[in-house]
């Protein structure tokens, strides 16, 4: 598990700094920087509008007598997304948006279960 943790916390900012090098000078830093910003503002404020529904369902679903199974892991796994959209980052961008968006967090759903 330890070494597993290392790996993530080691991989993953090399593979973003990897990237950030690679698109910048594709389209340059300042684009770079303002693709950054703008994924994480357009997909934090997605995933607040998605947390809203999320949690009108999960009211619906216990009002109604059932327990709200399926919601709960729609607000972890919409939790894990804004918080991967505010981490600064081109994989990190795209995790998150596909932790916030309806189709793929379903996808990532099955998956975990």
């Amino acid at each position: 598990m330890f070494g597993r943790l290392v790996l993530l916390f080691t991989l993953v900012p090399a593979i973003e700094i990897y990237l950030l090098i690679q698109v910048g000078a594709g389209i340059g830093a300042m684009n770079t920087l303002l693709l950054i910003v703008a994924t994480g503002v357009v997909g934090a404020h997605y995933a607040r509008l998605q947390g809203f529904h999320v949690l009108q369902r999960l009211q619906d679903s216990m009002a109604s007598g059932h327990l709200p199974a399926n919601e709960i892991l729609d607000g972890a796994l919409l939790l894990l997304g804004g918080a991967l959209l505010v981490t600064p980052g081109l994989l990190t961008d795209a995790a998150g948006l596909s932790l916030v968006f309806p189709p793929t967090r379903e996808r990532w759903k099955r998956l975990l279960l």
